[in-house]
């Protein structure tokens, strides 16, 4: 989502206006040399030398110490010493050698170890901005904007491009996020959509979200993911906000949908014309010859597949669209299946794959039968067409936690672990089918999950590559 980061900025230039100044080089050194003086002047002043002893020196030697080296610290112990002694003399406060011996030894001890603790904690300072400035870098070179509010929702960090969007976009420079997001409102194409969501947004703590929304008048589209983060106790510590612009993306799935539905619609009136002339023909196909008759028979199916073809495209087009109206019965899906299975038996036997079918007593579902029934079509003939020659293709109905439970396995080709996530998109195909040239659109998973979820259940696909595919399909019971 978007945010600014004033306050973060804010804080960020007092900090940093503040430690140029506190880390100045013997800025530390000055004020010790002052005390170090001042507790002499004291000591001179009032007969002080017995009464405050040279532990009075030692916090400046150690901060000498700190903050210059070995080579200071040392010199402030010994001029310590040295104005101790003096300080006794002034009082006539008389010291043998030994006394001074151990004074001294205490003072370079004291020195030595501020000077170690000193040089380690620099080298730990370093370290730090070092890891700082490369995690500063690191997220600035993103292409997302990307900020990290506490639990009331201010900003804590924000990234370079989330300010650069911030900008442009017009958000305020203080207040919560939430509150930011709010006043943009009025700018966005369904801006009470905008509101209502943004009010969620404002009291979820636990879960993560996804949104998209598009800027009215300028067209550009923004997704935006939110994600909670946790103490170490597991407590809720803030949300972190991530925003990208998909613009490109919404533009080009615009040009598809036109592109597919132009296409659908153009193709339909030809094939319409051809399916007809066919019908005709077929009414004289005893008068062709045995060549004349093959001809008929692919021209046939060659239209069947281009009618498939053009129904899927359509489907899929007000599936996006959200047009798909489902006709709700009570619906046997171990009758359905069934017919499906004995359907795409002839294709399967043409390559020899065992095709097995086991029920197991399912419970009846709320369901369009027709859509169903394509889902089922579309899962069998998949697992058939991937499945090379002599593999076995198994189809399993059964109850599972109240619910129907549909899974279809293959041994066939598989498709591998890093495309497995896309085998639900549009269009997409593996490339282990690209590879041996197997024939398809890409849409028949993609149409079924967008029915399966319709009908309120899930589908899902494992799979490996060369060892086969299995889909699962679960349904609720009808109610």
């Amino acid at each position: 989502m978007l945010c600014a980061a004033s306050s973060a900025s804010n804080r960020v230039t007092r900090l940093t206006v503040a430690v140029p100044f506190a880390r100045r080089r013997y800025f530390v050194t000055f004020v010790a040399v002052a005390g170090l003086a001042a507790t002499w002047g004291l000591m001179m002043a009032f007969d002080w030398s017995s009464k405050l002893g040279i532990v009075t020196f030692a916090p400046w030697v150690a901060l000498i110490g700190f903050d210059i080296g070995v080579i200071g610290g040392l010199a402030a112990a010994g001029i310590s010493v040295g104005l101790w002694m003096i300080a006794n003399d002034a009082s006539n406060v008389s010291v043998d050698k030994s006394q001074i011996a151990v004074r001294a030894g205490t003072m370079g001890v004291l020195a030595l170890g501020s000077t170690l603790a000193g040089r380690r904690l620099r080298a730990s300072e370093e370290a730090q901005r070092t890891v700082v400035s490369l995690q500063s870098a690191l997220i600035d070179s993103t292409l997302d904007g990307i900020c990290l509010t506490d639990e009331e929702g201010e900003v804590l960090i924000s990234n370079r491009p989330l300010r650069r969007i911030s900008v442009e976009i017009g958000l305020p420079l203080s207040g919560t996020v939430p509150e930011r997001l709010l006043a943009v409102a009025d700018k966005m194409a369904e801006p009470e959509r905008y509101r209502e969501r943004m009010r969620e947004l404002a009291t979820i703590r636990g879960e993560s979200t996804i949104d998209e929304f598009e800027i009215s008048g300028t067209g550009r589209v923004f997704r935006g993911y939110t994600a909670p983060v946790t103490n170490p106790d597991g407590s809720y510590a803030g949300r972190i906000w991530t925003l990208r612009e998909v613009t490109a993306d919404r533009e080009l799935d615009r040009m598809r949908d036109a592109f597919v539905a132009t296409v659908s619609h153009e193709l339909r009136t030809p094939l319409t014309s051809i399916s007809g002339f066919l019908e005709m023909m077929q009414e004289e196909e005893q008068g062709l010859g045995e060549s004349g008759r093959r001809y008929l028979e692919v021209i046939r199916r060659g239209t069947e597949r281009l009618h498939a073809l053009v129904e899927d495209l359509l489907l899929i087009a007000q599936i996006e669209a959200k047009r798909v109206e489902l006709q709700l019965v009570p619906v046997d899906v171990a009758e359905l299946t069934s017919r499906s299975v004995e359907a795409m038996r002839p294709s399967a036997d043409d390559k020899r794959i065992t095709l097995e079918l086991v029920t197991d007593h399912p419970p009846m579902v709320h369901g369009d039968r027709n859509r169903l029934t394509q889902v089922l079509d579309n899962l069998v003939s998949n697992a058939i067409k991937f499945t090379d020659e002599g593999g076995t293709v198994t189809v399993n109905v059964a109850a599972e936690d109240g619910d129907m439970r549909l899974v279809v396995a293959d041994t066939g080709i598989g498709v591998p672990v890093e495309e497995q996530g896309q085998v639900f998109s549009r269009f997409f195909r593996a490339s282990t089918a690209t590879r041996l040239a197997i024939p398809g659109t890409g849409l028949g998973l993609a149409i079924s999950r967008a029915l399966v979820e319709q009908h309120g259940g899930t589908i899902t696909l494992t799979s490996a590559e060369g060892e086969g595919t299995q889909v699962v399909v679960t349904l609720p019971p009808t109610p």
